[in-house]
């Protein structure tokens, strides 16, 4: 296998690390490629893509809040740049991201457009409460409609990692609020890594679409986006639900199934007896040796 070949396979092995062990992966791939100049040349595409997929969070610069790197954040550089920027729209700053370092540089505000900031301000404030309500060091993001478009939105995540135990959780969601329509679209991601004693991982997708209630869109802002987040609390109250439910019946029915309910022979062992049963054979052994009188 030639150095192209390896940069390739260590790009998927990337793109499948679970939360907060992307290092880990990217300190084994270094050993194994053992050409740091070339690792990192080649990896750039997948720790950009990784990180975008994955609502990376990031320090924002001259802020004491964090940003999430994703496609919706994403601004295209200017004539005078060669640089990818990315957008915080709390503090109406872009910046540079560096993939690998995980480290946001070069702040520079950015424009609001004044039409649409009323209510994405609304919906960022309902969002931050709703994350403190519901979320450990959460982090959310609203973005105003692009050009051409009335579509707002509001992307939110969350990362517990417990190392010390063995496991990792991201939890990721992104809502389409679509004002003229009256519809909202988006999707829920959950992401969990159990890694004692072995090594099982849990990835879901589901999606969420729901109508907002007549006259909401003629409201203020702030009890339009009240309304929004009620919505998405429910949809993601009755999924966190379901997958109670489904480790429930995980526990009782499949991973039951994959036992053996009996032994061979049909009947249940006495725990009871065995101590006696080892006792007994090694009295029987131990009388086999013994010398005649």
């Amino acid at each position: 296998m030639d150095a192209t070949d390896r940069i390739r396979a260590a790009s998927q092995f990337l793109l499948q690390s679970p939360p907060g062990e992307i290092n880990d992966v990217l300190n084994d791939i270094r050993n194994i490629i053992s050409d740091d100049e070339l690792l990192q040349e080649g990896i750039q595409p997948a720790l950009r893509e990784y990180n975008i997929e994955q609502f990376t969070v990031v320090d924002v610069p001259d802020t004491n809040h964090q940003s999430i790197i994703s496609e919706a954040a994403r601004v295209g550089p200017s004539h005078s740049e060669s640089e990818e920027r990315f957008l915080d729209p709390r503090s109406k700053t872009s910046f540079i991201f560096d993939h690998l370092s995980l480290e946001a540089s070069d702040p520079q505000p950015i424009e609001s457009v004044e039409e649409h900031e009323p209510f994405r301000a609304a919906l960022e404030a309902a969002s931050l409460s709703y994350l403190k309500a519901h979320f450990t060091d959460g982090v959310a993001s609203v973005f105003s409609p692009k050009e051409g478009t009335n579509l707002f939105v509001l992307q939110l995540v969350a990362n517990k990692y417990n190392p010390t135990n063995f496991w990792s959780g991201r939890w990721r969601s992104e809502y389409t609020i679509d004002l003229t329509t009256k519809q909202v679209s988006g999707r829920i991601l959950i992401n969990v890594h159990y890694y004692e004693q072995g090594n099982v991982q849990l990835a879901t997708t589901h999606t969420v679409s729901f109508e907002l209630p007549p006259g909401a869109v003629s409201t203020p802002p702030s009890t339009t986006s009240s309304k929004i987040l009620a919505l998405i609390e429910d949809e993601e109250g009755k999924y966190q639900v379901s997958l109670n439910e489904t480790y429930q019946d995980m526990g009782e029915k499949t991973f039951k199934g994959l036992r053996r309910a009996l032994p061979l022979t049909r009947q249940k062992l006495d725990w009871d007896k065995v101590m006696g049963y080892k006792l007994g054979a090694e009295l029987s052994g131990s009388k086999s040796v013994l010398p005649s009188p």
